[in-house]
């Protein structure tokens, strides 16, 4: 399996690669991104690109690839709707769009958030703009798409939040998070379950587009 990473710096990347450099049916792995991972492996491959909203002088680097696992994202707080929808959606979308037109035969998933609005019309701002971009993602024409909508993510092996205000909750909370996944198994995963969970579904799919915590550690 030949797998492109989008985000492959941020927290969930960070876990999402790590699993692909340690399943033995990947063969490949190019990361994407503004920055490289500064990680060497054989099978990783470092594709540093600036403009994340035009691809058109990598697209034959973008090609042949059997899954994307897209883990870009960044929180909403102090954005204002449009600032928001375009890191958001626009970001998302012109990668998309691209991945699809040449990699037909592609599983993509993408890293939404608990709580997204699939109605497109809620009050919460942020779960609006991830519902609109679930559904634009899941109307086109990969194989299959998936929309991973993760609650609370332990990073595990090392891997830190690059969000201030999420890493230093989880160093809060972190002698409580065993006791977390005992009271709410529903709510709350891991990056290594998050990766491990987007490999099953490039691998055999699911059976619905749009997957839970509950869902992600079943797969994962």
């Amino acid at each position: 399996m030949k797998v492109l990473i989008f985000g492959a710096t941020g927290m969930v990347g960070q876990g999402v690669l790590r699993e692909c450099l340690l399943a033995p049916d990947v063969e490949s792995v190019v990361a994407v991104g503004r920055n490289p991972t500064g990680q060497q492996n054989p099978k990783l491959r470092d594709l540093v690109h600036k403009d994340m909203y035009d691809y058109g002088d990598i697209e034959s680097q973008l090609q042949g690839f059997d899954a994307c696992f897209f883990c870009l994202g960044v929180s909403s707080v102090g954005m204002k709707e449009p600032e928001y929808k375009r890191i958001t959606y626009d970001l998302t979308l012109a990668a998309a769009t691209v991945l699809a037109r040449l990699n037909p035969g592609m599983t993509f998933t993408y890293v939404t958030g608990a709580g997204t609005d699939s109605s497109e019309r809620g009050s919460s701002m942020w779960a609006r703009v991830k519902g609109v971009t679930e559904n634009a993602l899941l109307r086109l024409p990969f194989k299959a798409a998936y929309m991973f909508r993760p609650g609370m993510i332990q990073p595990l092996h090392g891997i830190r939040s690059k969000t201030p205000v999420y890493d230093a909750a989880i160093v809060v909370l972190k002698p409580v998070l065993g006791l977390a996944f005992r009271l709410w198994p529903n709510r709350v995963t891991t990056t290594e379950k998050v990766g491990r969970a987007m490999l099953a579904v490039a691998r055999k799919g699911a059976a619905k587009p749009i997957l839970d915590p509950a869902d992600i550690n079943a797969l994962g």
